[in-house]
C-alpha cells in the first residue's frame, strides 16, 4: 500500500502526534501526558498509548520503583525528522491562519465547498 497511508495509520491521530511531540523531549508518565493534553480523556490516552506500543513506536519502562514512563522506541525516534518538519511548517503556517486552529473545524463546516487555498477568505 501507500507509504503515506501507512504513516497516517501509525501516527495519524491528533493525540498520537501530540504524545509523540512530548516524548521527543524525554520520557513521560501517563499522568504527565494526561495533564499536558487537557482535552484528552483517559480512555483515548490509554488506547493511543496501547496502539503506539503495539506497533512499536513507544516503549514503556519502569525507572526504579516509580510509575511507568513512556519513551519513543527506535522506530519512534526515526519519526523525529517528520515531527520536526511538521513543527517548522506549523510555525510558518500559524502566522498565516485566518482563524484559531481550535476554531478551524467549525470554520470549515461553515464554509463547505470553498477552498482556503483559493484566497476566498483573504
Amino acid at each position: 500500500g501507500c507509504p503515506v497511508a501507512t504513516t497516517v495509520v501509525l501516527i495519524g491521530t491528533k493525540w498520537k502526534l501530540l504524545i509523540m511531540r512530548n516524548l521527543l523531549s524525554r520520557p513521560w508518565r501517563f499522568n504527565e501526558l494526561k495533564q499536558n493534553s487537557e482535552r484528552i480523556i483517559q480512555k483515548v490516552l490509554t488506547d493511543s498509548l496501547r496502539s503506539m506500543e503495539a506497533v512499536g513506536i513507544i516503549t514503556p519502562y519502569i525507572p526504579g520503583i516509580a510509575a511507568v514512563e513512556y519513551a519513543l522506541s527506535e522506530l519512534g525516534e526515526s519519526m523525529r525528522p517528520i515531527l520536526n518538519a511538521m513543527e517548522v511548517w506549523g510555525r510558518s503556517y500559524k502566522g498565516k491562519l485566518l482563524v484559531s486552529p481550535l476554531a478551524l473545524p467549525t470554520f470549515l463546516k461553515m464554509h463547505r465547498g470553498r477552498s482556503l487555498a483559493s484566497g476566498a477568505f483573504l
